[in-house]
């Protein structure tokens, strides 16, 4: 019997946690058709209430991959389609490449700086947790706060750098995408913060929350989601600061954003689920690390756990 709430490689390496995340972010699953969707829901609920299938193993994980791409973890309903994780990368291609290509005046840079950030928003709402939903007021605050900050960073830079080398403007919508990761995930996930992330036992016994553990996997979080991002942003103006040294794109101006989208997506394919996949997503922590006052409670334990767990999110 296959065990379909656990993904299908071992979590606990990290070319385990790769497979399962070059499984869930493969951009052909956007081609599946809704008949296709509805079949793959079928068969994984067939399969769990215990309904003879005549499929075989590959089959099925084939069915609970597709599920997986398209459907809420929590809810069950169909996700939006830019919202879905095999999204990510050409939707990113696209946006990254753009904010890469028309970075130098003020209005192209509000512009895609704008909609890389109401992107985010569309993501981070499709995929908000269905126990505990994210509410709107939160989801308008850290759209808000990381469109500013994105912005703020980036005309500020650009401002900063006109007397620079060209080579230097072009590292400005990195650090820009850089600033706006580190205010918007901690303020979409601040109830954690303040309120403390669910820690549970090896067994799945819940003994607490806890703010440190949420610091924790947040701050993991905000890194792979930067360093997600740096390949193609730090490789890329190099390589373009070398086309454009030899007059590439003074003969042939159309290559620009084609060439830089071009080289994003063969960059984000690998790099999304290599960095999503840097930590487990079952973060441990030590007892020791934690709060005094749930140190204290876990040593009233009959058996007191050596090593804790929580979801840090991705």
């Amino acid at each position: 019997m296959i065990n379909l709430d656990q993904p299908r490689w071992d979590q606990s390496t990290y070319w385990g946690r790769a497979k399962h995340f070059f499984t869930t972010t493969n951009p052909l699953n956007l081609f599946a058709t809704p008949h296709q969707l509805l079949q793959a829901k079928d068969t994984i609920e067939k399969y769990k209430s215990g309904e003879k299938t005549d499929l075989t193993d590959d089959q099925i994980w084939a069915a609970k991959h597709l599920y997986d791409s398209a459907y809420h973890p929590d809810t069950g309903e169909l996700m939006f389609l830019p919202g879905r994780m095999s999204a990510q990368v050409p939707c990113n291609m696209t946006i990254t490449g753009c904010m890469m290509t028309f970075y130098k005046t003020n209005p192209a840079v509000i512009f895609w700086q704008w909609f890389n950030q109401s992107f985010n928003a569309v993501v981070n709402y499709t995929n908000r947790s269905g126990d505990s939903p994210i509410p709107m007021s939160t989801l308008g605050t850290s759209y808000v706060a990381a469109t500013g900050g994105a912005l703020g960073t980036a005309l500020g830079l650009n401002h900063m750098v006109k007397t620079l080398p060209p080579l230097v403007g072009r590292f400005v919508p990195f650090a820009a995408v850089a600033a706006a990761n580190c205010i918007n995930i901690p303020l979409m996930r601040r109830s954690e913060l303040e309120n403390g992330i669910a820690l549970m036992t090896e067994s799945g016994e819940k003994v607490g929350n806890s703010k440190i553990a949420a610091k924790q996997g947040i701050s993991m979080v905000v890194f792979s989601r930067i360093l997600m991002a740096s390949p193609g942003m730090v490789l890329i103006p190099l390589i373009m600061n070398k086309f454009e040294a030899k007059g590439t794109f003074k003969r042939r101006p159309w290559l620009n954003a084609p060439m830089q989208i071009g080289l994003l997506g063969l960059i984000l394919t690998f790099a999304t689920p290599m960095c999503c996949a840097i930590f487990q997503q079952q973060a441990s922590i030590k007892p020791t690390s934690l709060e005094p006052e749930l140190q204290a409670k876990l040593r009233e334990m009959a058996n007191p756990p050596e090593i804790l767990y929580y979801n840090k999110g991705l």
